[in-house]
């Protein structure tokens, strides 16, 4: 039974100067959050609001975002409205894929088809988590972030796969603790590793695809030059349904932009024990990951990878905790490395804030929503 938690996403318990850019929806002006801009030098993400950090002077820039058209931008102007990959959904003709055939494919050949030597990015971290729904922890960092082959190998140890050098902690806010439920349990576990790599998380849906009491079904629902929109649907032998989309260039046979629903509020509730030993019901919920990848100097490289987790829903001592979290890591820069690492880095055996961050001065990517910056501006009660 324990192997089957594996195959289960599992949670453990000021503006700056530069010219805002939103990214909205052509038919009714709704903010698109996470759409890639892609700069002359660095990538940026628009925020939940739809705004992203781009300077007024840049041009010929390209913004994307799952499921809607490409576009690329000549001159500077706000907002930018992109067009849905379909008029109405009515006149789309789905085309069956093998999905199976595509991710056998894919991780049979991810050395080959993604960038696999060392590589330096520099790295915009922001970790979010909510306790009904109310935000207790946020913290936005700029990092370096340092991979030996941007491939996750569980045979070898944490620092052989992924460093990290805090850079500038830009905001960090704890309203309230929530180790009762953590404490005790390792910070960086496999899986809490695993999730940086986006092979970790392709042969675990794979591993579902494969299940003999599974079923699913794949369908491109547009294609804009090589690349082809497929959406994807697993009932899983283990009970939980996945659902997700991903853009595949059929030219390079990668995938570029994945993002997978594990829906899970359905799944028995378990016995839990906090780090004191005490025992609590606790219900799984509904996870979401997602990986981005553009080509860079010909290779495939990230662009950002995210995680959210939401109606993970812990009793304890007669109270119900509805928790979410949120973790995102923007890639704004990447460039070849040697096998030296970083130094200093991060110690994996303690809290990643509870290590010295190294001062650099660069130029910020960071832009709060507006529910962030109220969080932040929030005054901490007098005792």
């Amino acid at each position: 039974m324990m192997k089957h938690f594996y195959l289960l996403f599992i949670l453990f318990f000021n503006l700056f100067s530069a010219q805002k850019l939103q990214v909205i929806e052509s038919e009714n002006g709704k903010p698109i959050a996470n759409a890639r801009i892609l700069l002359h030098n660095q990538i940026v993400y628009t925020n939940e609001d739809g705004f992203a950090p781009v300077d007024q002077n840049s041009v010929n820039f390209e913004i994307s975002a799952s499921g809607f058209q490409k576009t690329t931008i000549r001159e500077f102007y706000s907002p930018v409205k992109l067009k849905r990959g379909y008029k109405k959904i009515d006149e789309v003709k789905l085309i069956k894929v093998d999905l199976k055939e595509i991710f056998e494919d894919v991780a049979r050949n991810y050395k080959k088809r993604y960038y696999n030597e060392p590589s330096l990015y520099d790295v915009t971290y922001k970790e979010k988590r909510s306790d009904n729904n109310q935000i207790h922890f946020l913290v936005i960092a700029e990092t370096k972030l340092w991979s030996k082959t941007n491939f996750y190998n569980h045979n070898k140890s944490f620092d052989n796969n992924l460093q990290l050098q805090l850079n500038n902690v830009k905001y960090f806010k704890d309203l309230k603790s929530d180790s009762i439920f953590v404490k005790g349990i390792k910070k960086f576990s496999e899986e809490y590793m695993g999730n940086y790599f986006f092979n970790f998380e392709l042969n675990r849906t794979l591993a579902h695809v494969k299940n003999k009491a599974s079923k699913y079904s794949g369908w491109i629902f547009f294609e804009q030059g090589n690349e082809q929109l497929i959406t994807f649907n697993i009932k899983s032998g283990l009970g939980i349904e996945l659902k997700g989309e991903m853009k595949y260039n059929k030219a390079d046979k990668v995938i570029t932009y994945f993002e997978i629903h594990y829906l899970q509020d359905q799944y028995p509730m378990v016995k839990r024990r906090t780090g004191n030993g005490e025992e609590f019901d606790y219900q799984l919920g509904n996870a979401i990951l997602a990986f981005d990848f553009y080509k860079n100097g010909g290779v495939y490289v990230p662009a950002m990878s995210r995680i959210e987790a939401n109606k993970y829903v812990a009793y304890y001592k007669g109270l119900k905790h509805e928790r979410k979290i949120s973790r995102e890591l923007i890639y704004n820069t990447f460039k070849k490395s040697d096998e030296k690492g970083l130094t200093p880095r991060v110690a994996f055996d303690k809290d990643i804030w509870d290590n010295i961050s190294v001062k650099e001065n660069k130029n910020t990517t960071i832009l709060l929503t507006g529910e962030e910056q109220a969080f932040i501006d929030k005054k901490l009660p007098d005792f």
